[in-house]
Parts: C-alpha cells; structure tokens; sequence
C-alpha cells in the first residue's frame, strides 16, 4: 500500500495511491486508515513531503561500499546525525543550493518513516513501530562537511532533504535496490542488502537514544557512488517498489536582504 500526503484545492490530506488514483483518508495514517470515501485522479492533486516529522534521522556511513569508497573503517555502532524538518521538500520540488558552497553531492537513501512513539524498542519488535518506508536524498555540501567538526551545516541546508514520493508499507527491505539518476543517467547504485546495520537494528539504536514519534523519519544511509549535482540538473532517487522521487537543482546566486 502506498500512503501519500497531498494538496487539492489549498487543502492537505493524507490518502491511499492506487495507480493514478488517490483515495482520500479521514485526518492522518498514524492511528488508523479510515477512508473518506472522497477519490481524485492524482493529476487532479501535487504530491507533497508524505509525513511530517519532528525530527530526521540520519545514518552516516552505513554501506560497505560508501566506507570503503571514503577510506573509513567499518563502525561498530551506527554513526547518527540530525537533519532539520525545514530541510524537507518533496517530489518535484527544487533542491536549492547555497551561494557559500562549491561541492553539493546527491546520497540516494532508503528511509523508515515512524507510525508509533518508540523509545527503547527492541530490534526484534521494531517493525511494530514503523508505518513504511520511502525515498529520501540526504542532499550534502561537502565542504562544509569537511571543514566542520559535525555535520549540521553540510547536511541541513533547506532543501537538503528530499523525500517521497509515497510512504510504501509493504516491504521487506533486506534485500532493495536502491539509484540515483542524474539528467537521466544513472550515477549510484546499491542494494539494503550491503547494509551494515539493518532496519530493527538501526531503529532499536536510535530509540535508545531518543524517542521517535509518529511521523518521524530515519534515513538509514547511502551506498557507494555518491557524486555532484550542479543548477539545472534533475536529479531521482529510484526505489523499487516504492517508486521514484524526482527533484530540480537550482543555485542560489545571492543571499535574501
């Protein structure tokens, strides 16, 4: 099943994407999935950002390949950071580049969005707690990555967060493929399957240290292959079988007055 948030006519709702239908729900997914019995060709309506979350996740260096291309040993634990909620867009939005950066990179990454408040859960409950699983591009200045101590400034640009375009919740995600795809060619390509820490681990981790509420998003890392992204590219994270999450690049050539 795929969830989706949406806008017709300045109103959001949440609903249930079913080919080039959206079947509206009554308030949101996280309880219960009550339809409202309304329907709209999904022409009729934009896609938006599918949740809301009180926070982003992040989980850096959680491929063997993405390490190994980084010259970065293996970590013991997973290594989380936080991207703000004002970083995320979602699909066919425009990725915005900073003026004071001169290397953004795409990271196409698989991404768990929470359904229950979780705090110290057990990998072998986790998936309990999980609505399903979308698109997400950790977008990244990698200078400023690289000359901070942390990762906030390299990673939390707005924009720096596309996500979509559908919450898909019916997945096994040991074994997914996962691309990105720049003007049409594909750039990155890899498989959960290479994870070094697997969804229930990664949400058993996370939840230990703080708790996760409905909404809230992990985006569990990227696989070798990251790369640039420049003003006017178009840039897809392809996530079978949730679907593909296409963006815009756009610099921004001067700061607001």
């Amino acid at each position: 099943m795929k969830i989706v948030r949406f806008l017709k006519e300045q109103q959001t709702g949440y609903g249930i994407m079913e080919g080039k239908v959206v079947k509206a729900l009554e308030g949101e997914p996280f309880d219960s999935l009550r339809m409202s019995g309304k329907e709209y060709r999904l022409d009729e309506v934009k896609l938006l950002a599918p949740c809301i979350p009180s926070k982003i996740v992040a989980i850096g260096l959680n491929y063997r390949s993405h390490a190994l291309e980084t010259n970065n040993p293996v970590s013991s634990t997973p290594i989380i950071f936080l991207k703000p909620p004002t970083s995320l867009i979602g699909p066919e939005e425009t990725i915005i580049l900073p003026p004071d950066s001169t290397r953004i990179d795409y990271e196409c990454e698989l991404a768990i969005v929470m359904k229950k408040k979780a705090r110290f859960v057990s990998k072998d409950r986790a998936l309990h707690f999980v609505l399903g699983y979308t698109c997400f591009n950790d977008v990244t200045a990698r200078d400023h990555q690289r000359d901070d101590v942390q990762w906030t400034r390299g990673k939390g640009h707005d924009t720096f967060g596309p996500i979509g375009p559908c919450i898909e919740t019916d997945m096994d995600t040991s074994n997914i493929a996962l691309s990105t795809w720049v003007n049409g060619q594909m750039k990155q390509q890899g498989n959960t399957s290479d994870l070094i820490f697997p969804v229930p681990d990664i949400i058993e981790f996370v939840s230990g240290v703080m708790t996760l509420l409905p909404g809230d998003v992990i985006a569990t890392g990227t696989p070798a292959g990251i790369g640039r992204i420049v003003s006017g590219d178009v840039v897809e994270i392809r996530i079978d079988p949730i679907g593909v999450l296409k963006n815009y690049v756009q610099k921004k050539e001067v700061f607001d007055a």
